[in-house]
């Protein structure tokens, strides 16, 4: 890493949002070097993505909204099927990211995080891969860190963008961790079936839903919700052949979809966790963003989002001419605290509403309600 007298600024993980943080930063001139453990930078593993329109809005930012247009599958609303594959309802989605943006954007994963890339190696920040930082020495000044290769360099601050079960948080003394919720989804990829043009999702059978989004001309990303298992109980090399059991009973175009769950390494499995950090994010000069600092399940398709604006209010602090001090990191928390609560305690109730059977719950009120304050900028 090279010596330079500008303020500096360690980000710790290499994927969505520690990557947009890098570009953002970089743009306004900041010295960014950004270490990520993975050696091939594999956090671009994943079958696929729902972009809502409040990540459409920061990733527009980060430069990248163009390609993901042109790679992606623009929503054409959501279907509520049952589960033989009858359309029950249908409608068009809020714009969380305002009028001129798509409601969602369906990506393949691996996809949004090779743009990204891209965008960190353009941006001039100093790269490296296979590298985590082992320890923080800090002074009012700033932080000396030291690297797993025995290195050690002095920033100005540090970011802790590395993810659910962060080293970061843990490092600094944060003892907030996950929590299951009792849910898990297995995930895969698929050739997109002819006429398949929104989200759909069946709601009942032998899981609580099952659904699909396109992610581009040719792919859609499936996903089987259920009662969560215990991972190490499972066997990888079966994951294929657990999608294929699991989604035996839905019709429509779930037979063309199972026909595909052949390899059993493009199947993931994960449980839903609820993760809110309620303390302050930083100590001293480290902070956290995203998933390091809160995480909840996928049901409103809001955790890349909430990642995305934590690190697009955090780079306009910090590129905003006030000083790198408590009084910035505080406000940088008491800033996204509300909004993120409000998302995590709405996807937890929405899975917590699908275990309990709740069919009278206010499911439609509780995303209008959600979805519409989410237009507003964070």
């Amino acid at each position: 890493m090279s010596d330079r007298t500008e303020r500096s600024v360690l980000v710790i993980g290499g994927g969505t949002s520690g990557n947009a943080l890098t570009v953002l930063l970089r743009r306004a001139d900041v010295a960014v070097d950004l270490v990520e453990a993975s050696p091939d930078w594999r956090s671009a593993a994943g079958s696929g993505i729902t972009l809502q329109g409040n990540a459409l809005r920061v990733l527009r930012e980060v430069g990248v909204l163009d390609a993901i247009e042109k790679d992606g599958y623009p929503a054409e609303g959501v279907a509520i099927l049952a589960p033989d594959g009858t359309v029950l309802a249908a409608h068009d989605e809020l714009r969380t990211g305002g009028d001129d943006l798509p409601a969602h954007i369906g990506m393949r994963r691996p996809r949004l995080q090779q743009l990204l890339i891209e965008r960190v190696r353009a941006s001039g920040a100093d790269l490296r891969l296979g590298t985590t930082a082992t320890a923080f020495a800090q002074d009012g000044e700033g932080v000396d860190v030291t690297f797993s290769d025995g290195s050690t360099r002095r920033y100005d601050l540090v970011v802790g963008a590395d993810g659910l079960h962060s080293a970061t948080r843990r490092m600094i003394g944060v003892t907030d961790r996950p929590e299951p919720t009792g849910m898990g989804i297995w995930r895969a990829p698929a050739p997109r079936p002819a006429g398949v043009t929104r989200t759909e999702m069946i709601y009942g059978g032998p899981c609580f839903i099952a659904g699909y989004c396109p992610t581009s001309e040719d792919t859609v990303y499936t996903y089987l919700v259920e009662p969560a298992r215990d991972r190490a109980s499972l066997d990888p090399a079966s994951y294929a052949d657990e999608m294929r059991r699991l989604s035996g009973a839905y019709g429509g175009v779930w037979p063309q979809l199972r026909a595909a769950f052949t390899d059993a390494g493009a199947v993931n499995y994960a449980c839903f966790d609820r993760h809110l950090v309620e303390g302050p994010w930083h100590r001293g000069r480290v902070v956290l963003v995203g998933d390091a600092a809160h995480a909840c399940p996928p049901t409103f398709a809001q955790g890349a989002a909430m990642s995305l604006e934590d690190v697009q209010v955090l780079a306009e602090l910090l590129t905003g001419g006030a000083d790198w001090d408590d009084r910035l990191l505080t406000a940088y928390q008491a800033r996204r605290i509300p909004r993120v609560r409000m998302v995590v305690d709405a996807s937890v109730q929405l899975g917590r509403w699908l275990l309990e059977g709740r069919r009278d719950a206010d499911v439609p009120g509780l995303m209008h309600r959600t979805l519409s304050a989410l237009r507003e900028l964070p």
